[in-house]
């Protein structure tokens, strides 16, 4: 049995005439005839009582409509389905991110991804960088981003989109803790709080990343505190400034925030391999991440769609 007939059979029993029936399905009447003929050799019945006037199913015919009808929406909706998933409108995102880009970017674009694909699941996953790294390498999640410049895992596409401004916070006795900005070399000489690498690793990377752009290499402590944006670090009576970014220093309400100069962005790299994606919805997240507006205050880099056209 084919679906062809089947197709015939429900085309033939709405129209109760072949002629019609076969303009419906785009084919000559003598073809519906002989799927009809064909179906109900197959099935052992007559499934119509034919005579010069009138097209009438038989009660063989009558049994066999609503289960053939079932079987054409069942078929059509597993079509239907897998040519969604293959568009990427449906289907699971399994998204790794180190927590530096959580308060912030991560909702942003998960956001602006459900706008376009609503039927499609962001699995969000925090995770620490190296399990982040293991992650990706091993292919339990499918797209990592992660603030800092990271190395790029052989086979995999490593793009480095966008970027949030560096600030440093001052205690509010500080002498620049009033300035409009601060160069780092001007701090060079006072003790940088820094956070833990065994705790946060993505961001700890990225501070020292960020100081050697500058060019400075200032006395250095531990950081006691164990949240990411280090809220209490003027407890530590030793820590005379630490670095921030907005999206943790939102957090912060007795420290003196202070933007760098020269400006520089702490960078977001997203990482994935097309040629593991499981579904094409990965793909699309992916460019939705490369190419959709940027939350309030961040910046384009190179590997964004829209760097160098936006402002």
């Amino acid at each position: 049995m084919e679906l062809r007939q089947l197709e015939a059979f429900v085309a033939v029993a709405r129209e109760l005439h072949f002629g019609r029936a076969a303009d419906v399905l785009h084919l000559g009447q003598p073809t519906v005839s002989d799927m009809i003929r064909r179906l109900e050799r197959e099935v052992g019945a007559t499934l119509f009582t034919r005579t010069t006037r009138r097209v009438a199913l038989t009660s063989a015919g009558d049994e066999l409509l609503p289960r053939a009808m079932a079987i054409l929406a069942e078929v059509g909706a597993a079509v239907s389905a897998v040519r969604r998933l293959a568009g990427g409108d449906t289907g699971t995102v399994r998204l790794g991110v180190t927590p530096p880009a959580a308060p912030v970017l991560i909702p942003h674009l998960v956001e602006a991804f459900a706008e376009q694909t609503p039927d499609v699941l962001v699995d969000v996953q925090r995770l620490w960088l190296p399990a982040l790294t293991s992650a990706l390498a091993e292919g339990s999640v499918d797209v990592a981003i992660t603030c800092g410049h990271v190395p790029r895992p052989e086979g995999f596409v490593s793009t480095v989109f966008c970027g949030e401004p560096l600030e440093v916070g001052l205690r509010r006795t500080h002498p620049r803790a009033g300035a409009a900005s601060v160069d780092l070399r001007e701090l060079a000489g006072e003790v940088l709080g820094i956070i833990d690498s065994a705790l946060f690793p993505a961001w700890a990377l990225a501070q020292q990343q960020a100081l050697t752009v500058a060019g400075v290499d200032p006395p250095t402590v531990t950081l006691v505190a164990t949240d990411l944006a280090a809220r209490h670090w003027a407890d530590q009576s030793e820590v005379d400034w630490i670095l921030l970014m907005p999206s943790l220093s939102t957090l912060h309400d007795t420290t003196a925030v202070v933007p760098v100069t020269p400006a520089h962005l702490v960078p977001f790299t997203l990482q994935w391999c097309p040629d593991r994606a499981e579904t094409a919805a990965v793909g699309r997240f992916v460019e939705v991440a490369l190419s959709s507006s940027l939350p309030p205050g961040w910046h384009t880099l190179p590997g964004h769609r829209r760097h160098g056209l936006d402002g």
